[in-house]
């Protein structure tokens, strides 16, 4: 199996992979300068860099890469006791590059309105992979999302179990009222999203989030919710808070040095208003 088609493979289907290559020789080694080994996110690998306890190391540095998202060198001195498997004797250097191969982050946007136009504008620009889902067929469609890579026309509860959500997705709650943002809000605290956000002022959001802890979802679920979403710019135009919103979700996959959780506002970042939900 080619490394790279193997890697391109796995991107599309939204799994992180890590590509480990030999780039610099010097001496004996029982591999040669070039050679490639892949790092599945489950463990498995495709091709080798020699084997023995090198590759092991390696692969744990890969799987380390996958975690950080970021590329790691390693220098290897090998003598007598590096254990290969090849049974061969060896007495060089090499020095290994890890590189985490990362898929764009998805991010799915609820609710085909004017503020989801201009989200998905805006985050395509960035680098996000925008999925569209909207119950109306008027609004969710081609015409006004060309850069969407999926769009969803169908109720949110038909679309729930179709959505790819793990921990390199974003979710934007923007439909066109309570109802619904309550629909999606009780399905997004239950994945394992890296960022959920919803429109709304704080009273209307404490409002849908009493709602559901009457239904026995705790407080707690809560704590990864963005609202009122975005950062605090001053924005009133649909492109404005297009643009706040996804520096919030920058800040937060980059991991913003300055303090990012602090930045977004989160209103459940704040006691007073936590005390208000009790």
């Amino acid at each position: 199996m080619d490394v790279y088609e193997e890697a391109v493979r796995l991107r599309k289907l939204g799994q992180k992979c890590a590509i480990a290559t030999i780039v610099q020789v010097r001496g004996s080694i029982p591999s040669y300068e070039s050679a490639k080994m892949l790092v599945r996110e489950d463990g498995s690998i495709v091709g080798t860099i020699g084997g023995g306890c090198v590759e092991a190391e390696v692969w744990a540095a890969a799987r380390e890469a996958m975690e950080t998202e970021k590329p790691k060198h390693l220098t290897f001195h090998l003598n007598q006791d590096a254990a290969y498997d090849s049974g061969l004797i060896c007495g060089g250097t090499l020095d290994v590059f890890v590189e985490p191969v990362i898929p764009p982050p998805r991010a799915y946007i609820f609710g085909a309105g004017h503020i989801s136009k201009s989200l998905s504008k805006v985050a395509s620009l960035v680098g996000f992979s925008t999925i569209i889902v909207d119950n109306r067929e008027a609004f969710a469609n081609r015409e006004r999302f060309p850069e969407a890579t999926e769009i969803y026309a169908q109720e949110y509860e038909d679309v729930f179990g179709q959505l790819r959500v793990d921990d390199n997705s974003y979710l934007i709650i923007v439909t066109r009222g309570h109802r619904d943002d309550m629909r999606v809000l009780r399905w997004a605290v239950g994945t394992p999203a890296r960022y959920i956000a919803m429109i709304g002022s704080k009273r209307k959001v404490i409002g849908v989030v009493k709602e559901l802890e009457k239904e026995g979802i705790p407080q707690s679920a809560f704590e990864r919710l963005y609202a009122p979403m975005g950062l605090e710019i001053g924005a009133v135009s649909p492109e404005e808070i297009a643009v706040s919103v996804v520096a919030e979700m920058i800040a937060v996959r980059r991991k913003a040095e300055s303090n990012w959780r602090e930045l977004s506002k989160s209103i459940f970042a704040s006691e007073r208003l936590k005390a208000l939900l009790e």
